[in-house]
């Protein structure tokens, strides 16, 4: 049960409403953690979608952020967010198998995803600068240094819905992962 009640579509005024307008628009539905979000800070939960549009515009490929979406989820302990980018995922080529792989850090079979995956939890679990060793293996796989940048990004922004998600204990709205 989440901690924050969230404003109902029909019921929400203002930037809330408006937010709300734009996402159903472009997901078909406001999910709960948007609707949280919407509720209780408007220009945050903005602020985020801005961000995940850069994102969007950017040079990585759709898997490519959901594989370090994904990561980020799973090592944050986020439930709504594994499940939600599980289910993203599969929509963006990902298959059920690669995404238990990556999830558990595991070799997936396309070295540059593997490259991606290697950083993603060397990055989270590894404090300081990094070695460039770790920035030379996704060179060397194949990522430039604007995709790296991008990759960074992806992490903040889905660092951020975690860490809302586990404050709220959001409801999950979306199927559980395989």
């Amino acid at each position: 049960m989440a901690r924050f009640t969230s404003v109902l579509a029909d019921q929400a005024t203002g930037s809330t409403a408006e937010i709300y307008a734009t996402i159903k628009k472009t997901l078909g539905k406001v999910p709960n953690a948007y609707a949280a979000l919407a509720t209780l800070a408007p220009a945050a939960l903005q602020a985020m979608l801005n961000a995940d549009a850069v994102l969007s515009g950017g040079p990585l490929s759709k898997p490519d952020q959901e594989t370090i979406k994904l990561v980020i989820s799973e090592l944050a302990g986020c439930d709504y967010c594994v499940a939600a980018h599980s289910m993203v995922g599969k929509l963006v080529g990902l298959s059920s198998d690669a995404m238990h792989r990556m999830r558990e850090g595991q070799a997936t079979g396309s070295s540059k995803r593997d490259a991606l995956v290697t950083f993603v939890y060397y990055l989270v679990r590894n404090p300081g600068t990094l070695p460039e060793a770790q920035v030379r293996a996704l060179l060397d796989a194949g990522y430039s240094g604007e995709e790296i940048v991008h990759i960074g990004l992806a992490i903040s922004v889905i660092t951020f819905t975690n860490v809302f998600n586990r404050i709220n204990d959001t409801t999950v709205d979306f199927p559980k992962p395989e």
